[in-house]
């Protein structure tokens, strides 16, 4: 591995990972990215080591760190990889909702066809161009409301918190499902059930049983699930909105 100062890979340019003067390098990183995400969706980002990557190459480990020095700019490649699946508009379309309706279903797709990415990224900053090109679109969804720069990255944040949040929920379920042999209605109805139903009939957790006995969500696809609960996000940014002082409420 390299002993230079770590520096964002997105500083170096792919020239800096050649293997000699004037030669072209005998893979890219784009080739050890894919390589990685390959195995990472099947396997578990843990499986994708550059030992492993090396292996599905049909080279040796060292030789790839003249291209990824460091596993964190692997890591950093993988997720901006992912996030180039995203497809958005240029800019925004005027409907603030909209557009972040767009972008959080898009963030959950991408999360669940890579149940590695969500957790990269709420453990570590990453800042790669497809990243940022996601970011800015969001940030942009609020533009030309008068509002503060602080308020648009406080709104952001709520959004990517909340599609964070359910979108890991979601995959805990399906890794559940995996392990268990178990979906979510029967681990629920089988397996929880008869314990639930025990707590219930006590009437120790009234407000625990309403929420088993009268939820209209509970039972909801995840897809539906996801939809109401970004609904509940985005009428709590718009309600912040329209608190504001002054003609900043925007509302679409």
């Amino acid at each position: 591995m390299s002993d230079e100062e770590p520096t964002s890979i997105w500083m170096r340019p792919e020239r800096y990972e050649r293997s000699g003067p004037g030669r072209r390098p005998g893979y890219s990183r784009e080739q050890i990215t894919r390589t990685a995400v390959r195995i990472a969706d099947a396997e578990g980002i843990e499986a994708a080591t550059m030992r492993r990557i090396a292996s599905d190459l049909g080279t040796g480990a060292m030789s790839l760190y003249r291209y990824v020095p460091r596993r964190d700019d692997l890591f950093d490649l993988m997720i901006d990889m992912a996030m180039s699946e995203i497809e958005l508009p240029e800019g925004s379309s005027g409907d603030w909702r909209s557009d972040l309706t767009l972008l959080a279903r898009q963030m959950r797709a991408a999360g669940l066809r890579h149940s590695w990415l969500i957790a990269l990224l709420t453990s570590r900053p990453a800042l790669g161009p497809n990243l940022l090109r996601v970011y800015e679109y969001a940030l942009g969804a609020f533009d030309g409301l008068g509002l503060d720069i602080d308020d648009i990255t406080g709104y952001v944040g709520m959004l990517d918190d909340y599609v964070h949040s359910a979108t890991r929920r979601e995959i805990g379920w399906l890794e559940e499902t995996r392990r268990t042999g178990l979906d979510p209605e029967h681990w629920k109805r089988d397996y929880m059930g008869p314990y639930v139903r025990q707590v219930v009939e006590s009437g120790a957790l009234p407000l625990f049983s309403r929420s088993v006995l009268d939820s209209r969500t509970a039972h909801l696809a995840p897809a539906e699930r996801f939809r109401h609960g970004l609904e509940r996000i985005l009428d709590a940014i718009a309600a912040l909105i329209a608190s504001l002082p002054g003609d900043t409420v925007g509302q679409p």
